[in-house]
């Protein structure tokens, strides 16, 4: 559990990090537009780069964190061991889908994007980089399901 700790507090750190840099992107966006008269070229592409990976990274820590939306009807018409087989059977299907996608399809996407040698246009940055993030967030996302099934933190 206190490796989960670690992870739960270098991930938020990280996406607040995240969320700072984009935050000054953007006024830095407003400030060359508005007063200086000629928008900066690269806030636009690293904006959007940032905010797919707050979006992917903090999908990751939610799921950590067992705060992610969930419909909660047939949970409460079970008795408590129905509860718990039906959560570890969920975080299973979890663990299945994030596997194949997440993991499986996120490594696919940068070992193509980084064999064709595709760069971002204003940044010049390897789009492999940018698309890193999702096995990352799979990986992730897997080992906290895992730890919730192990640890029975259902």
């Amino acid at each position: 559990m206190k490796f989960r700790k670690k992870i739960d507090k270098i991930l938020g750190a990280t996406l607040a990090i995240i969320m700072g840099v984009m935050v000054i992107n953007v006024l830095w966006q407003v400030f060359t537009r508005f007063v200086m008269g000629t928008p900066s070229s690269f806030t636009d592409e690293l904006a959007r780069y940032l905010m797919i990976w707050v979006g992917v990274l903090g999908a990751a820590y939610i799921s950590g964190r067992r705060m992610h939306v969930a419909i909660d009807l047939l949970p409460t018409k079970l008795n408590k061991e129905g509860q718990v087989k039906l959560k570890i059977f969920i975080n299973c299907i979890i663990i299945l889908f994030c596997f194949f996608a997440l993991v499986g399809g996120g490594f696919r996407l940068v070992y193509i994007t980084f064999t064709l040698g595709q760069f971002s246009p204003a940044l010049q940055i390897p789009l492999s980089v940018v698309y890193l993030v999702i096995p990352i967030s799979g990986m992730l996302i897997i080992y906290y399901k895992i730890s919730d099934i192990i640890y029975k933190q259902l």
